[in-house]
């Protein structure tokens, strides 16, 4: 398979980058230039992801994507608004690549949402995909409710075969010894989730996707049985 991954410079794209490697070829891309070693065979290609033809050029020849959705930390911090540059990119910039994707005839976009919808509710209460987000006025948890948005459009219209991974806080499993999270996903576990979407494409789906653990707060009851999802991480 083909498959595109963006955001290459974020922790996420590297690891899902390796574990793909030696069975698919991978196509990775950034908004700036990225120093990093990417695995032997793949092709790293700059993309502001802007309405033109060097968007549709990004995505030819792809069978799936996978929309890290992250934006480097450095040109966040470097934006006269970061707040609007952030809706900026989940909106504005998603539906350039989504629509891209649509006329090239990529078959499945993976876009990668977050569990911080439902941080609002109570964390007693047992939330599933079946429930409405009740986004913050946070930048980041606002940003990628519109992202939600744009892509279900995409796959109302049937241009697109979109699966929504709703992240929890990612963490590495040297970084869990900090103050516990119940929404803590280890990245290796984000890994396998992607891995088991790229197995399971679908019109639209969306699966709440956290580490399982005694307190973990959101059921992945869903992504368990549809993707196969099995989360390996406890913390010590």
């Amino acid at each position: 398979m083909n498959i595109l991954i963006t955001s290459a410079g974020s922790e996420l794209a590297h690891r899902l980058a390796a574990s793909l490697a030696e069975s698919h070829t991978l196509r990775l891309t950034e908004l700036h230039p990225v120093e990093t070693d990417f695995p032997q065979g793949s092709e790293f290609v700059e993309s502001e992801l802007g309405h033109d033809e060097s968007t549709n050029a990004l995505v030819r020849g792809m069978d799936a994507i996978a929309h890290i959705a992250e934006i480097p930390a450095a040109l966040l911090a470097n934006a006269e608004q970061p707040e609007n540059y952030a809706i900026d990119y989940q909106t504005r910039q998603t539906y350039n690549l989504l629509m891209a994707a649509a006329e090239e005839g990529v078959k499945h976009v993976i876009y990668a949402s977050t569990l911080r919808l439902f941080e609002q509710h109570g964390e007693d209460w047992n939330v599933t995909e079946s429930w409405r987000p009740r986004p913050s006025v946070n930048s980041f948890v606002l940003s990628k409710h519109l992202g939600e948005f744009t892509c279900r459009e995409f796959a109302r219209e049937q241009k697109l075969n979109l699966t929504c991974l709703r992240l929890g806080n990612l963490v590495t499993a040297a970084e869990a010894d900090n103050d516990f999270d119940s929404m803590w996903l280890e990245i290796n576990d984000a890994v396998a989730a992607f891995q088991g979407a790229l197995a399971s494409p679908s019109r639209w789906g969306i699966f709440h996707i956290q580490s399982e653990f005694p307190g973990s707060r959101f059921a992945i009851d869903k992504a368990k049985g549809q993707l196969k999802f099995n989360p390996q991480f406890v913390p010590a």
